[in-house]
């Protein structure tokens, strides 16, 4: 409770505002508190993490390439193919069997929508085991060419 001075009759009179300077001191005094303890609550941990020695898997003999031109030309392999057909002729590439990793290659100026369109069809169809290929950029000579090499896929199963 706080008292007022002052006034016509002479009277300390209790006075019914809020002090808030202990409030104000009590929440400062916490703040220092946490500004001091978070830092020591995020010890890094140093771990060292074992080298992984499994060999990469065996690529395919037969690997299935969906292409997407620059165009939106969609192809399986070297054959043309058209987003209706597009389930039908993986299916006849990889004789129905859904297991079949494909691999998947794009213009890098092809949409991103027209890319998960692919996917979602393939998907849909069942199959899961769906490779991205892409270039290393390290791997491509000053003039342009793209070496064998050069090329380099990772995998994406959901």
């Amino acid at each position: 409770m706080a008292g007022r001075i002052g006034g016509d009759d002479d009277e300390l009179a209790e006075s019914h505002d809020i002090n808030i300077t202990p409030f104000i001191d009590v929440m400062l005094v916490l703040l220092i508190i946490f500004m001091v303890a978070a830092p020591l609550s995020t010890v890094d941990i140093p771990v060292e993490l074992p080298v992984a020695v499994a060999e990469p898997p065996q690529r395919p003999l037969k690997p299935v390439f969906i292409t997407i031109a620059e165009d939106l030309e969609l192809s399986i392999g070297e054959a043309k193919t058209t987003f209706e057909r597009l389930y039908i002729d993986v299916g006849i590439a990889t004789m129905q069997k859904r297991d079949t990793r494909l691999y998947i290659r794009a213009d890098k100026s092809v949409p991103y929508g027209e890319f998960i369109r692919v996917m979602n069809i393939l998907r849909a169809d069942g199959f899961l085991k769906i490779g991205l290929v892409g270039l290393d950029e390290s791997a491509v000579t000053p003039d342009g060419q793209i070496p064998a090499s050069g090329v380099t896929g990772a995998g994406q199963e959901p």
